[in-house]
């Protein structure tokens, strides 16, 4: 999925603390943190390679732990289509610094209370080894181009 904005309740932000001017200023605009261009550009980059590539935005939860099934079901309620336990930090982060950013996230499982089975760190690892040629091709296919 491209991601087009996420969505983050969770604590601490990792620019908590004393600012290094350096990195950038210290309150970011939040707006435009995944690249237009960069978008346009994985998606076409996407329909060329006949992958399937959604959009959306992604809801960020601290781990180590699955999410329940009301969490999920309040996911959606606030207006999330895949959520994760990583990515959120590390783009607060280059926004700071004043990178620009494609976001993207390889789904790899339906959320708790989807489907009516257990989810497994295992099935995570076997979809994602699944999708480890077309989603590698896509990402170079963009570096190549970028």
């Amino acid at each position: 999925m491209a991601l087009n904005d996420f969505i983050k309740l969770s604590f601490p932000n990792p620019l908590i603390g004393k600012n290094l001017p350096e990195f950038g200023p210290r309150f970011q605009d939040m707006s435009y943190v995944f690249d237009r261009d960069y978008l346009t550009l994985i998606k076409k980059i996407a329909a060329e390679q006949s992958t399937t590539l959604r959009e959306g935005v992604y809801f960020y939860a601290t781990g180590p732990q699955y999410e329940t099934p009301a969490e999920i079901r309040a996911f959606r309620l606030l207006g999330g289509d895949v959520v994760g336990m990583s990515t959120v930090q590390e783009c607060i982060c280059a926004v700071h610094a004043g990178m620009r950013i494609l976001g993207i996230s390889l789904v790899t499982n339906m959320a708790a209370g989807v489907l009516d089975k257990p989810l497994t760190e295992q099935e995570v690892l076997d979809e994602a080894e699944k999708a480890r040629e077309r989603f590698s091709g896509l990402l170079m296919a963009f570096l190549n181009r970028v």
